[in-house]
């Protein structure tokens, strides 16, 4: 696949392991001091870059949690510079926890493995902010809304993030169905992730 140089930068953006400290240690009250992965995998190879990611806090750091797949698409063919995110969930997390530090543990994961969430989709928006330099920013689409069944709840989030070359600013919020009142993530702004590492 040929992919735009739009999609390429997003994608390596994307990838990496990163680290909120800097937030959590100013504002200890309001955030965690979170570690995140986001792993490319080699599924959707066709048309798309696609990540794992999870998170865990950094106390404890062996109990990684929030697995998910983003499928990151050039949308429509037409147009070389929209890109789309469609988001997965992994059919068996238990599975593959972990797969963040250690991308051994996603070897045998398939599209089989996944399960879409049609309602889960961000459109990306491309900011060039200097030469090949770019921030790219997110908004939902128009009556798209996140919701899916885990652990026999209805679970509805509101989607969100930012990239640049060494930040992430993840806007993700957990949402009550009932009064649409966010109840845990990015109540009071976002997550800001430094990138540790790149992969």
């Amino acid at each position: 696949m040929n992919y735009s140089p739009h999609l390429t930068t997003l994608g390596k953006y994307l990838a990496g392991e990163f680290d909120n400290k800097e937030q959590a240690i100013a504002e200890p009250a309001w955030y965690v001091h979170l570690r995140m992965w986001q792993r490319p995998i080699s599924l959707f190879e066709q048309d798309s870059i696609t990540l794992f990611a999870e998170q865990s806090s950094v106390v404890k750091i062996d109990q990684p949690y929030r697995q998910r797949v983003m499928r990151i698409t050039q949308m429509p063919e037409s147009d070389r510079n929209h890109l789309r995110v469609q988001y997965y969930m992994p059919k068996n997390p238990a599975s593959i926890a972990g797969g963040g530090k250690d991308n051994s543990k996603l070897n045998g994961l398939t599209s089989e493995d996944l399960e879409l969430l049609p309602g889960c989709i961000l459109n990306v928006v491309i900011h060039n902010i200097a030469p090949n330099c770019y921030r790219f920013s997110t908004i939902t689409p128009p009556d798209a809304v996140c919701s899916f069944n885990y652990l026999g709840k209805t679970v509805q989030v509101s989607l969100g993030f930012e990239a640049t070359q060494e930040e992430f600013f993840s806007y993700d919020k957990g949402i009550e169905p009932a009064t649409g009142k966010a109840t845990w993530g990015a109540i009071l702004g976002p997550f800001h992730y430094q990138k540790i590492k790149q992969y």
